[in-house]
């Protein structure tokens, strides 16, 4: 089968039309971030609504493991306080421990 992007393109002086390349279909590493769970209060603190299960439940895996920094986008700060959370709803029944009750 030729070649067809190499193929010369007529001279007519108007814009040519840019060709997208084969891989612009697929998405970059990863996915895009999560809905954002972390906030900060009037007085500065960073803090997570433990009881915000939807939301924590976009930084866990399928398996109800809790994601990686690299996977959720967080910093390591953050990272740290969205485990608390999570640890802390499942501790309170709005988070399941294992995949079986997912």
């Amino acid at each position: 089968m030729p070649d067809l992007s190499r193929r010369p393109v007529p001279e007519t002086g108007l814009p040519q039309p840019k060709t997208e390349s084969p891989m612009s279909q697929f998405q970059a590493f990863g996915t895009t971030p999560p809905a954002k769970v972390v906030f900060k209060s009037s007085n500065g603190t960073t803090f997570v609504d433990y009881k915000n299960s939807e939301d924590l439940r976009r930084y866990m895996t399928p398996n109800g493991k809790i994601q990686g920094r690299k996977k959720s986008g967080l910093t390591a700060r953050e990272q740290r306080i969205v485990a608390q959370a999570i640890k802390r709803a499942r501790y309170m029944g709005l988070l399941p421990f294992t995949s079986a009750t997912l």
